[in-house]
């Protein structure tokens, strides 16, 4: 027992030292900055591509109800009905009006590449044609791929046969942790493929579950706080929702990154007991 504790304590020691070299918390400052400029961009991307194709228009109210419902705790109403109000007059944006979204989201995606490459050590760089197909693939592919499961729950939920039988409860929770499963699958998608150097599957899909845990723990303690210590409504008054999404956005960057560190942190102790053995 005293031999795991000592074990556990010299990776905390690692974790704690990486955290603080990586700088980890300006990392997700700067990351939180980036996002909420490039938030109307990259959504109006998205749902501007899936409006597109009619057999969709389905899919992409279930992916807004599940990304302000999961997503954007508290702050969730008040944005989606600014954004709302700027996806309707899209359709108005010239050609170049759209290039700049396009190139504001794709900034986004590259900034994330680079603080996860820093985070993992990775001088290699892939080629630019290579980086910018995999941004394009995740901002076509990820939200028709999200938006179709969460149509399929929505009709399994809606089944005479599933809604009039004593299954209903027991399907309904377990489709209640599809957010977290979603997550886990997310983040070690992130931590998988993003840096340029080989990670560990199994690495990978630990810290993707200490950070979509942590993401789901984090959602109830911001919509808490909100509730029950309103002090940035009394200080910010209507424009309170600004700082609150601020710092929901800052929030989430450090679990993300939180997450990479472990993962590679994991594969850092194995190489320090195999080096000291």
């Amino acid at each position: 027992m005293i031999l795991i504790f000592d074990e556990l304590w010299l990776w905390l020691k690692l974790l704690s030292k990486r955290i603080s070299d990586d700088n980890m918390t300006i990392q997700a400052g700067n990351l939180a900055y980036v996002s909420l400029l490039a938030l109307v961009p990259l959504i109006a991307v998205i749902f501007g591509l899936l409006s597109a194709f009619p057999i969709f228009f389905e899919v992409s109210i279930q992916i807004k109800k599940f990304i302000f419902t999961n997503f954007v705790p508290a702050t969730g109403n008040v944005v989606q009905l600014y954004l709302d109000q700027f996806l309707a007059n899209v359709h108005r944006v010239t050609i170049l009006g759209v290039v700049g979204l396009i190139i504001t989201s794709l900034l986004l995606m590259h900034s994330i590449n680079t603080t996860l490459n820093t985070i993992w050590r990775c001088h290699e760089k892939r080629p630019l044609i290579y980086s910018f197909i995999i941004y394009w693939m995740i901002l076509t592919l990820g939200p028709l791929l999200v938006g179709t499961s969460l149509a399929i729950s929505s009709y399994l939920l809606s089944l005479r046969w599933i809604s009039d039988s004593s299954y209903y409860g027991l399907i309904d929770q377990v489709l209640q942790v599809f957010p977290i499963l979603l997550s886990w699958i997310a983040f070690w998608l992130l931590y998988n493929t993003v840096p340029t150097r080989s990670v560990p599957t199994f690495d990978a899909l630990i810290g993707a579950l200490v950070a979509s845990l942590l993401f789901e723990l984090g959602k109830k303690i911001f919509t808490m706080y909100v509730t029950v210590f309103p002090s940035y409504q009394l200080i910010y008054g209507v424009i309170a929702v600004i700082p609150l999404l601020f710092l929901w956005v800052y929030w989430t960057w450090c679990i993300v990154l939180l997450g990479a560190e472990i993962t590679v942190t994991l594969d850092d102790y194995r190489k320090l007991k195999l080096h000291t053995a």
